[in-house]
């Protein structure tokens, strides 16, 4: 697996857009978020139907055609430096088929910041236009209105990326260890889900690779790990990092079901590496060579995640 193409970083005056690609986003919240970017001097726009809410379908912010012209518009705009997802939820998945991946190639290469849902537009940018992207706090998103940590690790990635080459956890080693790859992943029941479309990748030979979920029961998260290892997603993979599993049964019954699932791979594991749904996420760059030091609980990017 190679690294992918590294876009600019932000600079004070930046223009960036947010978008709605999955569910409805409270007002409030928008607002609250718009004024965190503003404060780092972005020029922060609201795509248009941000606030929409889809007739029939309540879990989606607006129309799939609607959510996909806001998102396409935005990348393919010139005077945009950067595309910032507002929420998750569900709906991300259901826009893949509907970009113009061509045109969005060609508006060159721009940062794209989400996690969650958003985990299939990572994917997608990765597979279509080889492009590094953000796993990180969304304009909207609880966590990043509320708590410094998401909002200054978020911050110091776009304007000082080489600041944050080292990214430090406080988590711990499930399976001890070193590992070089490169590093991809996100949402593990989306990236469940991705298995068998057009977009999805095989494997993750040659990758570190990143998993986080939220409010599913251990069963389920097993489901999810079950499938990827019978779809040989984790062939090759050189590394694991274990996000936070918010809302999910208490994290011993999770912690064991991931040292059985994960501990026979042969390679380092981390856990509780503090990116994902639990408060205060770290940024995690997609896409990128690094090293995994499982021990220290940290991830060393051999370049700045933004040039």
């Amino acid at each position: 697996m190679n690294p992918l193409v590294r876009p600019p970083r932000l600079a004070p005056g930046a223009r960036v857009a947010v978008v709605a690609p999955s569910g409805p986003v409270p007002e409030e919240r928008l607002q609250a978020g718009l004024d965190v970017l503003r404060g780092w001097d972005l020029d922060p726009v609201v795509a248009p139907h941000v606030l929409g809410r889809h007739d029939e379908l309540a879990y989606l912010a607006g129309t799939d055609a609607d959510r996909a012209a806001d998102l396409r518009t935005a990348w393919c705009d010139p005077a945009v430096d950067a595309v910032l997802c507002a929420r998750g939820g569900y709906g991300a998945q259901r826009l893949v088929d509907l970009l113009d991946w061509e045109a969005m190639r060609a508006a060159g290469p721009k940062v794209f910041v989400g996690f969650s849902d958003v985990t299939a537009l990572h994917e997608a940018f990765a597979n279509r236009l080889g492009l590094v992207t953000l796993h990180g706090p969304m304009a909207a998103g609880v966590d990043f209105i509320k708590h410094a940590r998401a909002q200054e690790h978020l911050r110091a990635t776009l304007f000082e990326p080489e600041s944050v080459r080292t990214i430090a956890s406080t988590g711990s080693a499930l399976i001890p260890g070193r590992a070089r790859g490169v590093t991809l992943g996100g949402c593990l029941c989306l990236l469940a889900a991705e298995i068998g479309t057009p977009y999805a990748r095989t494997c993750a030979r040659g990758g570190l690779l990143c998993l986080e979920d939220v409010g599913e029961e251990t069963y389920r998260l097993d489901r999810y790990l079950t499938q990827l290892l019978r779809a040989g997603l984790f062939e090759g993979v050189r590394g694991v990092l274990l996000g936070s599993w918010q809302e999910c049964e208490p994290y011993e019954q999770v912690r064991a079901l991931l040292l059985d699932r994960l501990g026979g791979l042969g390679v380092p594991v981390v856990e509780e590496f503090g990116f994902g749904h639990g408060a205060g996420a770290l940024t995690i760059p997609l896409g990128v060579s690094a090293e995994l030091d499982a021990d220290a609980g940290t991830l060393t990017l051999d370049e700045p995640a933004l040039r």
